[in-house]
């Protein structure tokens, strides 16, 4: 079967995902709880403004080989606190619309290798639950397994990514019916 027939599925799945995420953000707002303020926020905003770290990803205590564990200074650092990971962003207000534009290409390449891979999968005419599970799962695989990683790695709360999981369910489930409705000889 010619790609150039998964493009129509590849495209209104993008734009679905995209469009249900907003729901999801936007009208549910169940994300609100993924992040808390400091205390006394203004201090700490006041302490990271003098350093004036370039925007990235920092650790704190920050230990540059494993093997410094092992140090009775770095163990104490670790063990007296805190320990952080700190993303710095730019000065400025957030570009919502750089970001909703990344999202969508984000959707996009989703889309894109789920119709990619269905498509070496599954034939042209195959039966709309066959193609909603394999589409669904492709697309579950790349919207959520991520946030996994983001648990265990970087400490987010396993709560966090259990709602973006959940995230990943919906998209996937949107991404799966689109391919099952568009899906070439259906």
């Amino acid at each position: 079967m010619p790609f150039g027939s998964l493009w129509l599925p590849v495209i209104v799945a993008a734009v679905a995902v995209w469009l249900v995420s907003a729901v999801v953000h936007m009208a549910l707002r169940y994300h609100k709880a993924d992040y808390k303020q400091l205390a006394d926020e203004d201090k700490v905003a006041q302490a990271v403004r003098q350093v004036g770290p370039a925007p990235g990803v920092y650790f704190i205590p920050y230990c540059a080989e494993i093997s410094q564990l092992k140090e009775p200074a770095v163990r104490k650092k670790f063990e007296d606190g805190p320990v952080a990971i700190l993303t710095v962003r730019p000065n400025g207000v957030p570009a919502m619309g750089t970001n909703l534009v990344q999202w969508f290409l984000f959707c996009f390449l989703v889309s894109f290798v789920t119709g990619y891979l269905a498509r070496h999968a599954l034939a042209p005419g195959a039966k709309g639950l066959e193609v909603l599970r394999i589409t669904g799962t492709i697309a579950f695989a790349a919207y959520g397994f991520g946030y996994l990683q983001d648990s265990i790695w970087k400490s987010i709360p396993w709560s966090n990514s259990l709602r973006g999981v959940f995230d990943a369910v919906l998209y996937a489930l949107t991404t799966g019916l689109v391919f099952r409705l568009l899906w070439p000889g259906a």
